[in-house]
């Protein structure tokens, strides 16, 4: 599992660290892991042309000691001082002593255009408020470059918290990042500036519990459900489906097809499409009836295509069993209904969703996705999973880590991609998997399948659907 914590998490284990080591010895570790990771990207070192953009701050120290071993290694280093009187001392010490030099802002640019490898030290994680003139100007540069470009821990001009991007940005090619993941490295839109990202232990003794987590193949192979011997479809769980209308049949259907790939051992659908259901889906189990009386299940998806009938998630949300709520459900839920409830429940907006429940313009969401989800999942009082080029999936109250996911493609925008997201997740529900992890797993499969069935090309809900089989395969392989 990869795990990512805040800045103030970082700087006191730095704190308890450092006061137990020789002075120094912790900006050295993390200077040797990054220059080893430059010389890779670079190939070979001699005779390159390197640039460090140098900050007054620790970063910039970082970036002052990796250029120095890289030009003991053979590398002309020129180090781009924005505060000259405020350098790191001691590493611009060491970058002339190895034969590296020091310039001013004002030929940054020409420097930057011969580079073969920028290393971006402007700001370190402590940045906030986005970048000043004359950083923007170098961050263009490096952007408009032919070279490489490396950000120290993080790219400048990000946020390290919460992955907002105020302004202009460096984009790197490669992040080398210290002792752990920062949130921002792993959370749009700040994920998109940081290229590859390369962690560097250098001996931090971190909590147990993170501030993020991003779920990989053998977190989530624990997670998925398995039939024992004596498992039938009613032990495995049934996921009931109120979903669709009149004039959104399809919503039903993939939904639909979205749980019968999820785990449950049967899916019952309830609703005003079903015999579109079950012309797709013979084996899907079909009652006119509303929630309250279409039979036992262990777990509700309801809203995809609901329209404005609000009937059927009222009665979805009375049931004493998890409850997941998407599109139209989300918007005709009553807040403090959804936090009177005592069993589990989902909510799965987009960033859409998210803004008119929170009262807030969509850009707001989309600028700082990690405040969103934790606020929405704070005001009622259930689980939510933020879809997104990075789903994130948040548990009220504090005490436990916000997942991230980054599995899926831009590909999955398409129509009725998140009824099958709902479908499957829901069926993770009914399965037994708790509401943080129900929405993990199915943010992971449905990214996955949404990879495999795309492979580069336009693809559509359906096959997404179709490729749940294959992507849980893949995970337990």
């Amino acid at each position: 599992m990869r795990t990512a914590y805040s800045v103030g998490t970082v700087r006191a284990v730095e704190r308890e660290l450092m006061a137990r080591l020789p002075e120094g010895t912790l900006m050295q570790r993390a200077a040797a892991g990054l220059a080893a990771a430059c010389a890779d990207l670079l190939g070979r070192v001699y005779g390159t042309r390197v640039v460090l953009l140098v900050g007054s701050g620790d970063n910039g120290g970082d970036a002052l000691y990796a250029g120095a071993r890289l030009a003991r290694r053979g590398a002309g280093v020129t180090a781009v001082l924005l505060s000259p009187g405020r350098a790191h001392p001691g590493g611009l010490a060491a970058l002339r002593r190895a034969g590296g030099r020091a310039a001013g802002p004002d030929t940054a640019e020409e420097l930057i255009e011969r580079a073969d490898l920028v290393l971006d030290g402007i700001v370190g994680i402590g940045g906030t408020g986005g970048l000043r003139p004359e950083a923007v100007r170098l961050a263009e540069a490096a952007g408009r470059s032919r070279a490489a470009v490396v950000a120290v821990d993080l790219p400048s001009g990000v946020d390290a918290d919460t992955g907002r991007v105020p302004g202009a940005a460096v984009r790197a090619d490669l992040t080398v990042t210290f002792g752990t993941h920062k949130p921002g490295l792993l959370i749009d839109p700040a994920r998109e500036y940081a290229g590859t990202v390369r962690l560097v232990d250098i001996g931090l003794e971190l909590p147990e519990t993170a501030d993020l987590e991003a779920l990989q193949h053998p977190d989530v192979a624990r997670l998925l459900p398995v039939p024992g011997a004596a498992s039938d479809k009613y032990r495995r769980g049934v996921v009931g489906v109120a979903a669709g209308s009149a004039r959104y049949p399809g919503a039903a259907v993939l939904a639909v097809a979205g749980a019968l790939h999820g785990g449950a051992g049967a899916v019952r659908y309830v609703g005003p499409a079903g015999d579109a259901v079950l012309a797709r889906f013979p084996e899907t189990l079909v009652s006119d009836a509303g929630p309250a009386k279409a039979g036992r299940v262990q777990a509700w998806v309801t809203g995809p295509g609901a329209g404005d009938d609000a009937a059927p998630v009222a009665e979805a949300l009375a049931a004493d069993v998890p409850v997941l709520l998407d599109a139209d459900g989300l918007r005709l839920a009553d807040r403090e209904t959804v936090r009177a409830r005592t069993a589990p429940t989902l909510m799965t907006p987009h960033a859409g969703e998210a803004a008119a429940l929170l009262g807030v313009e969509r850009a707001e969401v989309e600028g700082a996705r990690l405040t969103a989800v934790r606020e929405l999942a704070a005001r009622y009082g259930a689980t939510v999973l933020l879809k997104g080029s990075t789903t994130l999936v948040a548990d009220p109250g504090a005490g436990t880590a916000v997942r991230v996911n980054a599995t899926g493609t831009s590909w999955l925008a398409t129509a009725g991609s998140g009824d099958v997201l709902s479908g499957l997740a829901g069926s993770l529900l009914a399965a037994g998997l708790p509401a943080r992890d129900a929405g993990s797993v199915a943010a992971y499969l449905h990214g996955l399948a949404g990879r495999y069935a795309a492979d580069g090309a336009p693809v559509s809900a359906q096959e997404v659907a179709a490729g749940i089989t294959p992507a849980w395969r893949d995970v337990r392989d």
